[in-house]
């Protein structure tokens, strides 16, 4: 019998040997899908090679699938991932994984449903319903999954489509294949000098089929997208893949319908807020050289493609890119290693380049394509601050942001307005006594929501209803301090009573499908003023916005974190960077408390060298990245005190057997000390290179901690919350 290690893909996630049964006639091939015997339970594994040595108390592998998950060459890349996290090898696997492939729903076993245009020429109401109408009506038949690729909140219409005769379906055998709609491409635009350029320089790198990264730095509204299109374009003709990964799900629609436009078909989205079913195609697809492009979000750097050609990762600075929870890997950094791995030329592209980033790109180390003009000639817009610190203040808005709202309403331009709070008012606070209240799962300030009448804690999602009186002295005078998005639209409201006012943040756009609306009501021009919190800076590109406003800019730049200012200033920037992006000339009014900070001065003169420079020069002094290396400990527990205890007694096993070069910080309470029920305390190891970091985990690995206490290792954290 051939002796197996399986990877668990349920906790522990640890790597076991198995007894192979099958023989040769299922030879045992790295990522095979298995159910193996835990004690009393079989579980899920994933085979991850067949070099084993053979023990007498081995038990024997139960079942496997017929075909592996994804290349054995992306072994390497789990098992590095592993490594580099200090995770289990089965836990990036669980991770990597769509969730029906996990349950062993390996093959769609239902019949596929085609569907098809009726030959009406009624065009039905909404908007979602007529875009799938035109695509089948454009493109031919479609199967289910082909049109949940397409259109991936688009059941209910498709539904009602079908329900009013204007689309059929019928059953597809088994044995048939899937109708392949022939999408006409779209010519590509006219190329700037400076795309041109740095498209040639990536046309040789892919030419050359060796790993070469590059940094696309380009201002807002210079192109980037068009140079990823043309790239991927090349990639594909040399007969590549690609895969292009940008942070937010909410971006992803815009970006598929403009690559689907110019490649047509062999395109699928791949990110973990699609329904299972077409999660799965997606990745079925990609593994069976079906699609040969794929756009996803950080989860889809896990794409089984068997040699990637490109990889793109769109506003490479943004910090989503880091996952949370679980597994804490930085997609962006996974995709390097995969294009370092596969020979593939790595894009990377931001008009705020992360100071790491930037800093390889100076140094040589990564190859730097700038785009410092606009597309057309276009103006950046010009910024102004409007000085917030003196005097009494009536209501979020300025007079000078007001006055030109109301000027951009009279010529019919449109505005976007950025406060990064949700709900009406971040607390709400006795007069009587002072009192706040608070979640008593995290001891945060509970968010005032004024509409729905409750209050909200943004880190647990607790719900409570409004006080009629104050908790702690029985008072009655509770009153909303701050103001947040809910408030604002009121204000806005109140201001401008003819104005069409939309509001995007992730209360709003909760369910399926609302902010493809909300954009196409912004680009047909059905929305005047638009208010959000960070998700309007994102990569949108409206014509007819002309006009920027920034409330409360302090709120993320005095935020007790060494890379606040970093965030701060991409985030000025890339919010100010939606205006002017059309033929009309933009401008941004910022409100501050704080006007004379530096990063102030280099968003007004769009410097982003200037921010560098100042920016390198405090975190060099202190040993911060990307002058030094980080990793976070976060010890958690239910009970304060031995929660503290194990958080001391790592410090000190730590301090006695890390390298001399770590510096072993703490511990000390989180900023959060108390999250959804647990007591918090961190350890923050410091060194100038990664290598004696990775040794002191190792030995980390050794130490037992109570089963009560939680331990979290953040390699490279992003956020020290």
């Amino acid at each position: 019998m051939f002796v197996v290690t399986v990877a668990l893909l349920v906790p522990p996630f640890q790597a076991y040997s198995y007894l192979w049964p099958f023989g040769d006639e299922c030879p045992p091939r790295p990522g095979l899908l298995l159910k193996v015997p835990l004690g009393p339970r079989q579980v899920p594994g994933c085979l991850l090679n067949a070099d084993g040595v053979y023990r007498d108390d081995l038990r024997a592998v139960e079942h496997c699938s017929k075909d592996p998950l994804f290349p054995s060459a992306m072994v390497a890349f789990f098992e590095w991932t592993a490594r580099y996290y200090h995770a289990p090898v089965g836990e990036v696997l669980a991770t990597a994984l769509p969730a029906a492939i996990l349950s062993g729903a390996r093959r769609v076993t239902a019949p596929e449903l085609v569907y098809t245009a009726s030959e009406s020429d009624v065009l039905p109401r909404g908007i979602c319903k007529r875009r799938i109408l035109e695509w089948l009506r454009g493109n031919g038949p479609a199967t289910g999954s082909q049109l949940r690729a397409h259109f991936p909140s688009g059941s209910a219409s498709l539904a009602r489509l079908v329900a009013e005769g204007l689309v059929t379906k019928q059953g597809l055998s088994p044995n048939t294949a899937a109708p392949s709609p022939s999408l006409p491409e779209v010519e590509p635009l006219r190329l700037t000098s400076e795309q041109e350029t740095a498209l040639s320089q990536v046309r040789t790198a892919l030419a050359s089929e060796t790993f070469a990264p590059f940094l696309l730095y380009g201002v807002t509204g210079s192109g980037k997208t068009e140079v990823y299109l043309e790239a991927v374009r090349e990639a594909r003709r040399r007969g590549g893949t690609a895969l292009v990964m940008t942070p937010e799900i909410a971006l992803t629609p815009q970006l598929v319908t403009r690559f689907r436009e110019r490649l047509g078909e062999g395109l699928v989205v791949l990110h973990s807020g699609l329904a299972e079913r077409a999660r799965q195609a997606a990745w079925q697809a990609v593994q069976s050289g079906a699609a040969d492009v794929v756009i996803g979000t950080r989860s889809a750097v896990f794409a089984p493609f068997e040699r990637l050609a490109l990889v793109v990762v769109d506003e490479e600075h943004d910090s989503s890119y880091k996952q949370g929870q679980g597994l804490r890997y930085n997609a962006r950094d996974l995709a390097l290693w995969r294009a370092r791995n596969d020979g593939a030329v790595a894009l990377l592209g931001s008009a705020t380049p992360s100071l790491g980033t930037f800093l390889r790109a100076r140094q040589g180390k990564t190859g730097l394509l700038t785009l410092e003009r606009r597309v057309g000639g276009r103006p950046l817009p010009e910024v102004k601050l409007v000085d917030r610190s003196g005097g009494k203040k009536r209501g979020a808005l300025s007079d000078e942001l007001a006055a030109a709202l109301e000027e951009n309403l009279e010529r019919g331009e449109q505005s976007l307005l950025l406060l990064n709070r949700r709900g009406f008012a971040p607390f709400l606070l006795c007069r009587d006594c002072g009192a706040v209240p608070r979640c008593p799962q995290c001891e945060i300030s509970y968010t005032y929501y004024r509409r729905r009448n409750l209050l909200r804690c943004h880190y647990c999602d607790t719900v409570v209803p409004v006080p009629d009186v104050c908790p702690q002295c029985q008072g009655t005078q509770l009153v909303p301090c701050g103001a947040g998005t809910e408030r604002l639209e009121d204000e806005l409201a109140a201001r401008f009573p003819l104005a069409r006012i939309a509001r995007m943040d992730s209360d709003t756009m909760a369910r399926r499908g609302a902010h493809e609306r909300l954009v196409a009501q912004m680009r047909t021009g059905e929305v005047d003023i638009l208010l959000g919190t960070q998700m309007i800076a994102k990569g949108h590109d409206f014509a007819r916005v002309t006009l920027v406003g920034v409330l409360d800019a302090d709120a993320t730049l005095f935020l007790p974190d060494f890379r606040s200012t970093e965030r701060a200033f991409a985030l000025l920037t890339q919010v100010t960077g939606r205006a002017g992006r059309g033929m009309l000339p933009g401008r941004a009014l910022i409100q501050t408390c704080n006007p004379g900070h530096y990063v102030f001065n280099c968003v007004l003169s769009h410097d982003y060298g200037a921010f560098f420079a100042e920016e390198c020069r405090f975190r060099q002094e202190m040993s911060y990245p990307p002058f030094g290396y980080l990793v976070n400990l976060v010890v958690s527990g239910s009970r304060e005190e031995q929660t503290a205890d194990a958080a001391a007694r790592l410090a000190r096993a730590l301090a006695e057997t890390a390298p001399s070069e770590v510096e072993v910080l703490g511990p000390v309470p989180c900023l959060l000390s108390h999250l959804r029920g647990k007591s918090r305390f961190q350890i923050l190891l410091k060194a100038p290179r990664r290598a004696p970091l990775h040794q002191a985990l190792a030995a980390l690995e050794r130490l037992r901690l109570p089963s009560a206490i939680h331990l979290v290792v953040d390699v490279d954290p992003i956020d020290m919350f």
